[in-house]
């Protein structure tokens, strides 16, 4: 039974580092498998993610490729929804965060990441006008643009302040359910999986933007790989 488990596991965490450099299988609203070898290819699903975001400047282009590596959606590109009418002023820490001052201009987005129908992610960002140009801010002020899209040209670098799972797959006692039997119960991701924390600098270090991104459940719509 043990040699079995680890064979599950070692299978499990290698289609896991393939699937994340190839085509996954078209996006459904199927469940995963609720058993120890679902739970763990969900798990190493969600930490390729969280990696993969942690190691790149821009969100909305990591997203970018997720979609299209798991054929969430057709065409697999992110289109930013704006969620208007939620204002949020900005607090002296995170005023201290951008290094501005009690009067300096902050504007506040909210925005849902789809791929397709599927909304990935939800971000608010806080960030300063007047250390973006003008096109920049045109297009955030008029548009649904995806904020690290708008602004790409800047060349920009992330700094992560702090990124969270608030969902594991796995039970707490998952060494000992390798060898449990299947539960009855299909897994269902819950609506809030990852949250990272980060503010984005200029190549000189300079600070224009602090977000706070939020990750769905629907980085895992698409079902585990068949023949598991």
């Amino acid at each position: 039974m043990m040699r079995r488990s680890l064979r599950q596991v070692c299978a499990a965490l290698l289609w896991a580092a393939l699937v994340a450099t190839s085509g996954g299988a078209v996006a459904q609203d199927a469940p995963w498998r609720g058993d120890y070898v679902g739970r763990l290819e969900a798990f190493a699903l969600l930490q390729s993610l969280n990696a993969s975001l942690l190691g790149a400047s821009s969100a909305t282009l990591t997203l970018d490729r997720w979609c299209a590596d798991h054929n969430i959606a057709s065409p697999a590109k992110i289109v930013a929804e704006r969620v208007r009418g939620e204002d949020k002023a900005p607090t002296e820490e995170q005023r201290r965060l951008l290094g501005v001052g009690p009067d300096e201009t902050v504007e506040h987005r909210h925005v849902r990441l789809r791929c397709g129908a599927r909304v990935l992610s939800e971000a608010d960002n806080w960030y300063v006008p007047a250390r973006l140009t003008p096109d920049m801010n045109r297009a955030l002020e008029t548009t649904d643009i995806a904020f690290g899209r708008a602004v790409q040209a800047l060349r920009f670098q992330r700094r992560t302040l702090s990124a969270k799972l608030l969902w594991s797959p796995l039970p707490e006692d998952w060494a000992k359910a390798a060898s449990a039997p299947a539960p009855a119960d299909p897994l269902r991701p819950p609506a809030h999986v990852i949250e990272h924390h980060a503010v984005l600098v200029t190549p000189d270090g300079t600070p224009f933007s602090e977000v706070v991104e939020t990750y769905t459940g629907e980085v895992l719509a698409f079902p585990e790989p068949p023949g598991h």
